[in-house]
C-alpha cells in the first residue's frame, strides 16, 4: 500500500462531513437535552410518541393473528431496525425548537417532502434488512430444543446463537443510522454521504458509540417490558437525543440547509 493509502484520511474526503471526538458524558448530555425538548414540547413529544405505540399496538396484534409467537418475537427483536426512521418527526420538533420556533406536527410533514426520496430510500433499506432478520430469527429455531426434557445447555446455544446474529445485524444498523436520517432532514445531502458519515463517526468514536447503543437498547428493553406504554415518553426521549447527538457529532456546515428556518 502507497504512502498515500496509508495517509488517507476519510473526513477529507468531500463526501463525507468530519466528525468530532468525544467525551463519556456526551450521551447523558443527549439524553439531558433530549428530556428538555420533552418539556418545551410536551404536547408535541408525547402525542407523537402515543401514535408510535398505537402503531406498535396495531402491528403486534396483526403480526400475533397471522403468525404467531414467533413471528411476533422477531419482529419486536428487529424494532431497533426500524426505530431511527420512526423518529425522523421527532428529529424535526428538536430542529424546530432549536431554531426558536413553535413545534408543529404538521410542519414535519411538509418539510419531509424536500427530502422525502432520500428518507424513502434509507427506509427502504432498513426495511430489507428487517425482513433479512425476521427470516433469519425464524431460521434460528432451528436450534431450540425439541425435547421437553432438554438439557439447560441446548437453550444456551439457542440464546448464544439468537444474540450473536441478532448482535451483527444491530451493529450494522447502528453504523448506518446512528447518525444519517437527521443529517438527511436537516441537510441537502444523498444517503451514501448520510450513512457514510454515520459509519465513520461511530468508527472514530467506537468506546462513546457503544456505550450509546447499550443505552438505546436499554431504553428499548424497558419499552417492551412496560408493554409498549413507556414508549409514549421513551420513544421522543430517544428521538430528541439522537438529534443532538448529531449536532454535536458531526459538522455539517459544508452542506446547506434544506431551507431557512426562522423563529415566530
Amino acid at each position: 500500500m502507497s504512502s498515500a493509502g496509508k495517509n488517507l484520511n476519510i473526513d477529507e474526503l468531500p463526501f463525507v462531513a468530519p466528525c468530532n471526538k468525544l467525551d463519556f458524558g456526551a450521551p447523558m448530555r443527549w439524553l439531558r437535552l433530549g428530556w428538555l425538548d420533552i418539556t418545551r414540547a410536551p404536547k408535541q413529544s408525547l402525542t407523537y410518541g402515543a401514535i408510535i405505540v398505537a402503531l406498535s399496538y396495531g402491528v403486534s396484534l396483526m403480526v400475533w393473528f397471522y403468525g404467531g409467537l414467533g413471528l411476533l418475537v422477531s419482529i419486536l427483536s428487529g424494532f431497533v431496525f426500524l426505530g431511527p426512521v420512526l423518529a425522523i418527526g421527532l428529529y424535526s420538533i428538536s430542529c424546530q425548537l432549536q431554531a426558536g420556533m413553535k413545534p408543529k406536527l404538521g410542519y414535519c410533514l411538509r418539510e419531509g417532502k424536500r427530502h422525502l426520496s432520500n428518507e424513502l430510500v434509507f427506509a427502504v433499506v432498513l426495511s430489507v434488512v428487517f425482513i433479512i432478520w425476521a427470516r433469519a430469527a425464524s431460521m434460528i429455531h432451528i436450534f431450540y430444543p425439541s425435547n421437553v426434557n432438554a438439557d439447560w445447555t441446548q437453550f444456551v446455544v439457542f440464546l448464544l446463537v439468537g444474540t450473536l446474529v441478532g448482535a451483527v445485524f444491530s451493529a450494522i444498523i447502528f453504523c448506518f443510522s446512528a447518525f444519517s436520517l437527521p443529517m438527511i432532514m436537516d441537510k441537502k445531502v444523498d444517503v451514501i454521504t448520510a450513512v457514510i458519515t454515520s459509519i465513520n463517526a461511530v468508527l472514530r468514536n467506537r468506546t462513546i458509540a457503544v456505550l450509546w447503543a447499550l443505552i438505546i437498547v436499554f431504553i428499548v428493553t424497558i419499552g417492551f417490558v412496560t408493554a409498549f406504554i413507556g414508549f409514549i415518553v421513551l420513544m421522543p426521549l430517544m428521538g430528541h437525543a439522537t438529534w443532538h447527538a448529531y449536532q454535536e457529532t458531526i459538522n455539517s456546515d459544508g452542506w446547506p440547509k434544506h431551507s431557512e428556518i426562522k423563529g415566530d
